[in-house]
């Protein structure tokens, strides 16, 4: 972008003319920490397949599309502004790398529109039988998609609109006016709402895997069950938001 004078700005770094690639650099050099702390943050919460230098490398891909496109007149920090856009490039290109199939999709999506419906029904929280007949198929079957999904996207929790950031952040492409920011914290709002009444396990899972960091294989320790049970509870916890949160997206 352009502020008034025809030149973009980088915190306190102008990027005009000769001077731009070198400016570029150093803001490289400024923020390569930032890059890296977000990195190792997102790390813990990825599938094992996901390697470190990948996340940086799309990382610093963002970093300089951010330097490339922040303008100081929106009034929001470089530094905030560049942390959307790494955190969004390095998601985009784990989501590159997702093997699972269209029909894994495809079932996750039913099993979220068969947690809405029984609630709607119930008033109540959907247990695991009660989902897996109204998906007309037996427990075994059931947990074998909330294990697929699991495996295919672990950062589903990000994922719950489909559209990650774009939903919870609405920040990928410009810095967010005073209507995107009240409607972000409204979504914010919803969100934390939902996840207070999710059922006490799924609950418990999700604070420890998104507030503690903890791994899958801690988690189960806590909570004195399998790392493939913990996956299960945290897929179903994502689809039972996702139900929930259907009027966001």
């Amino acid at each position: 972008m352009s502020s008034a004078t025809g030149a973009s700005v980088v915190g306190n770094v102008e990027t005009d003319g000769d001077a731009k690639d070198e400016n570029l650099d150093e803001v490289v050099n400024r923020y390569a920490p930032l890059v890296k702390r977000i990195a190792h943050h997102l790390l813990l919460r990825m599938p094992a397949s996901v390697q470190i230098d990948d996340l940086i490398q799309s990382g610093m891909i963002g970093l300089l599309e951010a330097a490339r496109k922040y303008d100081v007149t929106k009034g929001a920090s470089f530094e905030t502004y560049a942390g959307i856009r790494i955190r969004g490039s390095m998601l985009d290109e784990v989501r590159k790398g997702d093997w699972a199939p269209r029909s894994v999709h495809r079932k996750s999506r039913k099993v979220a529109e068969a947690i809405k419906a029984i609630e709607a029904r119930t008033g109540k929280d959907a247990k695991d039988k009660q989902i897996a007949d109204e998906l007309e198929i037996d427990l075994n079957a059931y947990y074998a998609i909330l294990q697929d999904a699991s495996g295919s996207r672990l950062f589903s929790f990000d994922d719950i609109m489909e559209g990650d950031d774009s939903a919870i952040e609405l920040a990928v492409g410009e810095l967010p006016g005073p209507c995107d920011g009240l409607q972000r914290s409204t979504f914010k709002a919803h969100l934390a709402r939902a996840i207070d009444g999710l059922p006490d396990r799924e609950k418990l899972v999700l604070a420890l895997y998104y507030d503690e960091e903890l791994n899958l294989k801690e988690i189960g320790e806590v909570i004195g069950v399998s790392e493939s049970r913990v996956s299960q509870i945290h897929s179903q916890a994502a689809m039972r938001l996702r139900a929930r949160l259907t009027e966001w997206r």
